[in-house]
């Protein structure tokens, strides 16, 4: 089995101090990725033996980033697209081994009133551009934070939220697009009809003690690797980020 933990942290400094380390030695994966890090080399010293670590930066400081903590060491490391689509955000980390590219993303939020669609649009199509490059050559598994609820059952208020950030039409056409070009949504996979659970509430109105969130990170794979889906788990009962863990469990 192979075990993979995807989380938005929304800061790591912030969640170390809400204990992330006693959770990433309490869930023992082979892969833990982290979104939107927000800090800068040299900004954290993180005691996770076992791990090797790869980390990627935002220019700006304390903002965006993402990290992969793996307990095997990768043939190859890319940070942002291996193509002239810049990522200074540090948005895109990809792993690779011998049989599988191992990737996590934090992709760019919309923003109110759709204000950076335009960016996120391009975003999407670059992002399917690298995935199904990548998916040629060997199985891909990808995590993070997509930042859209595929359908209303993945969030409570969809009428409410139709053409916001997260639920607009344009997104979620983007997302379908990406799933018919060979990749699976493993949750709905697996729990095509399971209501109710999310990954990530608003620290407002007491979003999370009602329930009231969306699900907005996700375990991508590959077609490919359809059949050896064994599990894909939503932590809900973890604390320490407006986010929650996702897990994915795979058959060797």
């Amino acid at each position: 089995m192979m075990r993979a933990i995807s989380w938005n942290v929304n800061g790591l400094r912030a969640c170390v101090k809400k204990g992330f380390v006693d959770v990433l030695k309490q869930l023992d994966a082979d892969f833990f990725a982290v979104q939107e890090i927000k800090l800068q080399e040299g900004q954290i010293d993180l005691d996770i033996d076992g791990y090797y670590k790869y980390w990627h930066y935002a220019k700006r400081k304390g903002y965006s980033g993402t990290a992969i903590f793996a307990k095997k060491e990768p043939i190859s490391v890319r940070r942002g697209f291996d193509f002239d689509f810049e990522d200074d955000e540090g948005r895109l980390l990809t792993l690779e081994y011998e049989d599988f590219y191992f990737i996590t993303v934090y992709t760019p939020n919309a923003q109110p009133e759709l204000k950076r669609l335009d960016f996120r649009m391009d975003w999407e199509d670059n992002f399917r551009k690298y995935l199904n490059s990548l998916k040629e050559k060997k199985s891909v598994i990808v995590c993070g934070d997509l930042n859209v609820a595929a359908n209303e059952i993945d969030l409570k208020n969809p009428k409410t939220n139709v053409g916001n950030p997260g639920f607009s039409n344009e997104e979620r056409a983007k997302f379908q697009e990406l799933l018919k070009s060979g990749f699976i949504d493993t949750f709905r996979h697996l729990y095509p009809d399971k209501e109710g659970i999310y990954s990530w509430w608003s620290y407002r109105f007491n979003a999370r003690a009602n329930n009231a969130g969306w699900r907005i990170d996700y375990f991508l794979v590959s077609d490919d690797l359809k059949n050896k889906i064994d599990d894909s788990i939503i932590h809900t009962d973890i604390y320490g980020s407006d986010h929650c863990p996702v897990e994915l469990i795979l058959d060797k």
